[in-house]
């Protein structure tokens, strides 16, 4: 089969390779399309520790069972599917007390789903993989992981009806923040650094945009677009930025809380003034990847079709453009962009 191979920093080649061997618990599929994702630049750009190389790129997909093990009794040949990209063990400490998304043992796949085919792990078969239904398009279950992620930093930020919300970053997390906080009576403000992000934010709801290149003080210009220049209630960082970490935490008003949702590169640090957690009670959250109850309700929403994802799909490419697809993303441009092996 063809897959696009990571060797090394930069450094990606379309390639023939083996098709991949099922176990008796796992299943084969053939991808119909893949989506990419920040994590995916940030492999492409400095490799990964859990991922020596050579390794094939891709983790958001959807596709059709080519094959089954001996093993699976849910899933047939032939089944439209979609699956998340990791689970749980259900015994360790962590998933005892409810934190599934720490598990000590974690199966975790970020890799194989830029390629014409990929093979199911069986704790995935077990907790995270969907049939797709007749109505469902392969681009709209696609979503499914991101999906899953955001719901999880949602339902941490206990936002309540009526709410202001502030979303920094209007790349594709911030706009599947966006919906969903919509979905729960926010008032939503969203910021970016482009125009165009910015004009999709207001159609897909938001209530303020900013742009935070036409501003001498973005922090200031959000106070002033709350009730008594208090700040938000909730204030959520999607651009993974220690720099706008800081300007989150910033923004929110005493009492309130702060979701710092976008994953900095290792290593960073961030300054936060002490009376911002003593005296002005402000709750800072860090929140990480999903859960199978967030997949779940990730593919009921999908199902429902309540999220708009469609507007978040830039552009769709052949998988021998993959080369096309990593500048593009490299360099920030666009949103997701779908591959088509």
């Amino acid at each position: 089969m063809k897959a696009a191979v990571y060797h090394c920093p930069e450094k990606v080649r379309l390639e023939e390779v083996p098709l991949p061997r099922i176990k008796e618990e796992e299943v084969l599929v053939r991808v119909k399309v893949a989506l990419t994702c920040g994590t995916d630049r940030k492999l492409y750009l400095r490799g990964h520790p859990l991922f020596p190389p050579p390794f094939i790129l891709g983790h958001e997909f959807a596709g059709d069972i080519a094959k089954i093990g001996k093993g699976v009794k849910k899933f047939k040949k032939g089944m439209r599917v979609v699956a998340a990209n990791s689970a749980p063990c259900h015994h360790c400490f962590y998933c005892k007390l409810g934190k599934e998304e720490l598990c000590e043992n974690f199966f975790i796949r970020l890799s194989g789903a830029f390629a014409e085919y990929i093979a199911i792990p069986e704790p995935i078969v077990r907790d995270n993989l969907f049939e797709i239904p007749k109505d469902i398009t392969y681009q709209e279950a696609v979503f499914l992981e991101p999906l899953a992620c955001v719901i999880h930093g949602i339902e941490e930020s206990q936002i309540k009806l009526g709410d202001t919300v502030v979303i920094n970053g209007a790349g594709p997390i911030g706009l599947l923040f966006l919906q969903l906080a919509k979905l729960q009576g926010a008032r939503v403000i969203i910021t970016d650094l482009s125009k165009g992000r910015l004009s999709l934010a207001s159609k897909l709801g938001a209530d303020k945009v900013l742009n935070v290149t036409q501003v001498k003080d973005e922090v200031k210009a959000v106070r002033e677009l709350t009730e008594g220049k208090r700040g938000a209630d909730i204030a959520i960082e999607a651009v993974g930025s220690p720099e706008v970490w800081e300007k989150t935490i910033a923004m929110v008003r005493r009492g309130g809380l702060v979701n710092l949702f976008g994953g900095c590169s290792p290593k960073t640090l961030i300054k936060i003034p002490t009376n911002l957690l003593h005296y002005n009670e402000v709750t800072i959250k860090g929140v990480f990847h999903h859960t199978p109850d967030y997949v779940r309700k990730a593919f009921a929403l999908i199902c429902d079709k309540s999220i708009n994802t469609e507007s978040l799909i830039t552009q769709q490419f052949p998988l021998q453009k993959i080369k096309k697809v990593l500048e593009l993303t490299t360099a920030q441009e666009g949103l997701k962009f779908a591959i088509i092996p």
